[in-house]
């Protein structure tokens, strides 16, 4: 006994099917699409309203004159309750300082500022990325796993001199580094 060829299918059936998965398709495409710009939309008006994170201003006026960033403080510290503080202002075309120590394996709380134009930096081969923004106050918590030394350049286009911009961070042991800032004053990369 053999079996009965199989009949040919419809060609309009099999192109009716065709057309309804294709719609059916174009239909969920076109509602992600639709989510993903009303997401944008969203968001980019909410964090408009309210920035992410915490949002302390400055004025960049007076950066150098009055307030946490005072040449004085930039650098890195210590504080009495032993947390690690690294400032920093960002300038066309330098940081300063230009040279930060912090110690390995110790959360290093930085908080840096621009005076004059949107700037950004990254250290090296870590996760510490961020945009400086005049008037406003940039902080980030990282943790340096062993000693050595970071380049530490402008991601931002800043102006014809860019290239040049960039700073260093050294990173030094723990004990070393809590020897130094124990005197309570700032560790810097220049040796006294």
């Amino acid at each position: 006994m053999s079996a009965a060829p199989a009949s040919p299918a419809d060609p309009q059936d099999a192109h009716a099917t065709a057309e309804t998965a294709e719609r059916r398709w174009a239909w969920i495409v076109g509602i992600i699409i639709a989510l993903l710009v009303a997401m944008m939309v969203f968001t980019g008006l909410r964090w408009a309203a309210m920035p992410p994170s915490r949002v302390e201003t400055i004025d960049p006026r007076t950066l150098h004159v009055t307030g946490e960033f005072v040449e004085s403080n930039l650098g890195t510290t210590m504080t009495n309750d032993g947390k690690v503080i690294a400032r920093l202002i960002a300038q066309q075309y330098s940081f300063e300082p230009q040279c930060i120590v912090v110690p390995a394996e110790m959360p290093v709380t930085f908080r840096g500022t621009s005076s004059d134009v949107i700037h950004g930096f990254i250290v090296g081969t870590t996760n510490a990325n961020v945009m400086l923004v005049p008037g406003f106050v940039a902080t980030f918590t990282t943790t340096f796993p062993r000693p050595g030394e970071h380049l530490m350049p402008c991601h931002e286009y800043c102006g014809t001199g860019h290239e040049a911009m960039w700073a260093r961070v050294q990173v030094i042991p723990r004990e070393a580094f809590i020897a130094r800032a124990g005197r309570g004053e700032r560790v810097d990369c220049v040796s006294r």
